[in-house]
């Protein structure tokens, strides 16, 4: 019967850890199963750094550099002044707002951009407005405030 007394590995599962270095008469002396010369037969198990290539100039090193990326740069969200439109009239349109609808991703930097017509009087507050935007806003009797 079996029970948690008497278990054991399947059988041929468990091997036995291989003794490496304990003189030429056990087979795995004198190099050690690491063969001759070279980079793995050395202390350290031959670990190599990230973009290492045997010695050769890596090729991050081999590429020119160019430019730089601004680390304090600001991605607004696009969002289209023809999408405004499925808002009801003198609805105040926050980031928030254009989250909840499905028209961004994050209620955080919001751009309008002037593609396409409003065509309902809206109070819009996100943090930019393209000129052409803020003209067919007004157009259509809305209001665009930008905000921090």
């Amino acid at each position: 019967m079996i029970g948690l007394d008497n278990l054991k590995p399947a059988k041929g599962s468990k091997h036995r850890k291989k003794i490496v270095g304990r003189g030429v008469g056990s087979g795995h002396g004198r190099t050690a199963t690491r063969g001759c010369k070279g980079q793995k037969a050395r202390s350290g198990d031959g670990a190599k750094k990230i973009g290492f290539e045997g010695g050769q100039m890596p090729i991050f090193r081999r590429i020119p550099k160019r430019g730089f990326t601004n680390q304090f740069r600001k991605e607004y969200e696009i969002v289209n002044v023809e999408s405004l439109n499925k808002f009801d009239a003198g609805t105040e349109v926050t980031p928030q707002i254009l989250k909840e609808a499905g028209l961004t991703e994050k209620a955080k930097l919001v751009k309008i951009l002037g593609v396409g017509d409003l065509k309902k009087a809206l109070t819009i507050k996100v943090s930019a407005f393209s000129k052409s935007a803020i003209e067919k806003i007004n157009v259509a009797g809305g209001k665009a405030e930008v905000i921090k």
